[in-house]
């Protein structure tokens, strides 16, 4: 059963080649995917907070069993919390499908049609390192909207996902790319 967010990188799984990252072999234009591989930082700190929920788990029974289910409900709350935190960092990214470009954010989900997409292109800026406020020089994929007068950065080369990965990070941009290419034009193959 393939994993959704391991989809990425068909090559490594031989599902597809290197050649042509687009369009996997076991599914359609038309299903979201991600076309990169969540990085070691977002995967690491979500295990992180799967191991504290795990821990928070762990008092709640200790509580629960030692008499105080107001406190082991309390936990039990605490730790879906985490879980639903970590299930959510997770799916954090760019998304895309021959219905558009979906960014997922941690509390927002914003959808474009690639009718609504004008450009996808990799730009020379300051970019954020690691989401924090803190800025890098680097580069970002930045979607140009034909609604919205400023571009919105996608993807960066100093972020959670693409830290220490330059490779990734340009095989994800010329992805972007080539969606925005195949399906701006309202076209579906």
């Amino acid at each position: 059963m393939p994993l959704p967010f391991l989809t990425a990188d068909r090559d490594l799984d031989g599902h597809g080649s290197p050649e042509d990252p687009v369009a996997p072999a076991h599914t359609g234009p038309g299903h979201w995917r991600r076309p990169y591989r969540p990085g070691p930082w977002r995967v690491g700190t979500a295990a992180v907070f799967f191991l504290l929920a795990s821990f928070v788990l762990l008092s709640a029974m200790i509580i629960g069993l030692a008499g105080s289910l107001t406190g082991a409900a309390i936990c039990g709350a605490v730790a879906a919390l985490l879980i639903v935190f970590a299930l959510r960092m997770l799916r954090v990214g760019v998304w895309v499908s021959a219905h558009g470009l979906r960014q997922v954010a941690l509390l927002r989900t914003t959808t474009a049609p690639w009718s609504a997409v004008a450009a996808i292109r990799t730009v020379q800026q300051p970019v954020r390192w690691l989401g924090l406020p803190r800025t890098v020089q680097g580069q970002a994929v930045v979607a140009h909207r034909a609604h919205e007068t400023a571009p919105r950065i996608l993807i960066t080369d100093h972020d959670g996902d693409f830290q220490s990965r330059p490779e990734a990070f340009e095989r994800a941009a010329d992805v972007l790319e080539a969606w925005a290419a195949e399906y701006r034009g309202g076209g579906n193959p």
